[in-house]
């Protein structure tokens, strides 16, 4: 048996060479035969090795590979390496800039001691948790540096670290919001209630509480590696989620905005009316700059986090990001733009506050002078040029009596 097989071995190959010469005279029958001999004959020597990857295989091939169903139904990165170099970048430009803001924002509220610096300093604050939390610990070294090969409990801990960051992130500006709406609807109210040491008992209360609602995050699940469609748990975690970082903030925008613009509009046609009953003309109320820093700040954060919104909730009813490539994509991007969020706040700061690019100004040039250059008070100097002016005219009238001659009434001496 064994000479026959060696025999018939020696025998395939000069048969294999010899049809490829008849296949190069243009015989095309005999052309598929000559091709599975030649085959057939290197796979029976074992001098050839033959790996093709078909793009339709079926279940029996990948389970000779070793895959498992979860991973053959697994949507792939698009994106491939785009988000690893645009994070790094956003971190890169985003934690010095917002260091440098925080700076400033100290400087300013120091010396003005105005409740607005103090809440957009714990906004600052809050973007770099969420800079060093979400986009450093959580798609940087999880992802793209262990692939999340770490201990489940671990994953589970940043999770919720990530969400309480966010939190606070997003929720730090309600306050800056009601306070720029206090200030302009209720001017003598926010004379009374707002103080330095009221804005930091709120912030603090704010942060307590964005700490707080990151717990139930504890158990979210990771929607890019999960195969199973979403569970009731998920389905609650994912509203709470949207609500927390959207709906419920944005309703608040929206509303307090609207009552600001509206106050505003009020507020030019009564002035109008005045205008045209009086003679006197009155320079017009126009929007102030901390009220357009407000506007700009919760507009780019509506903007930018609407898409992640959209994309969760299509993942939790439509499809999953696990399963469709299309999906996985959106909430790539999506992901990328929210993160964009805590970055171009210094960008809005300076491009509407002029005492903030005074105050970047002084901390890039490493100076510490006043914010402001140093005028002489009016209420101080008008006593000394009262005085000065009641001296002065006294002195004038003395010597004008004393210049006047006497009337002849006066030079009569009495007899």
């Amino acid at each position: 048996m064994k000479s026959n097989q060696k025999r018939r071995r020696t025998l395939q190959v000069p048969f294999a060479a010899f049809e490829i010469k008849r296949m190069s005279v243009g015989v095309k029958e005999e052309a598929a035969g000559i091709l599975i001999v030649s085959v057939s004959a290197l796979l029976s020597r074992g001098s050839a090795k033959v790996m093709i990857e078909w793009p339709n295989v079926t279940v029996a091939g990948h389970q000779e590979l070793g895959l498992k169903p979860e991973e053959l139904q697994r949507s792939k990165c698009v994106l491939g390496f785009i988000p690893v170099i645009y994070y790094s970048i956003l971190l890169c430009v985003g934690v010095p800039v917002n260091i440098l803001t925080a700076v400033a924002l100290s400087r300013l509220a120091s010396r003005t001691k105005r409740t607005l610096y103090y809440y957009l300093l714990a906004v600052t604050g809050s973007d770099i948790l969420s800079q060093l939390f979400i986009i450093f610990v959580g798609f940087l070294l999880e992802t793209a540096v262990f692939h999340r090969d770490v201990p489940l409990l671990l994953l589970h801990f940043v999770s919720a670290a990530e969400f309480a960051a966010n939190h606070a992130s997003i929720w730090s500006t309600v306050p800056l919001t009601i306070d720029r709406y206090v200030a302009l609807c209720h001017p003598l109210l926010h004379r009374q209630i707002s103080y330095p040491a009221r804005a930091r008992k709120i912030i603090a209360t704010v942060l307590m509480l964005s700490l707080a609602s990151g717990v139930p995050f504890f158990w979210w699940s990771d929607m890019w590696r999960n195969s199973h469609p979403p569970t009731a748990l998920d389905t609650v975690l994912i509203w709470t989620h949207v609500t927390i970082i959207y709906f419920l903030p944005c309703s608040i925008f929206l509303v307090l905005n609207s009552l600001i613009i509206y106050t505003l509009r009020v507020g030019q046609r009564q002035q109008r009316c005045k205008e045209e009953h009086e003679a006197k003309s009155t320079p017009p109320r126009r929007l102030g700059k901390s009220t357009a820093m407000l506007l700009a700040i919760t507009s780019v954060f509506s903007v930018l986090w609407a898409p992640r919104t959209i994309v969760v909730i299509y993942h939790l009813y439509v499809s999953s990001v696990h399963r469709d490539w299309r999906v996985h994509l959106a909430y790539d991007l999506s992901n990328m733009l929210a993160m964009l969020n805590t970055a171009v706040n210094f960008f809005l700061y300076c491009f509407v506050s002029k005492p903030f690019r005074s105050a970047v100004r002084d901390v890039v040039l490493l100076r510490g002078g006043p914010l402001y250059p140093r005028r002489a008070l009016p209420q101080r100097q008008a006593p000394t040029n009262a005085s000065i002016s009641s001296l002065y005219s006294g002195n004038n009238k003395r010597s004008q009596r004393d210049s006047t001659p006497l009337s002849p009434r006066r030079a009569r001496k009495p007899s």
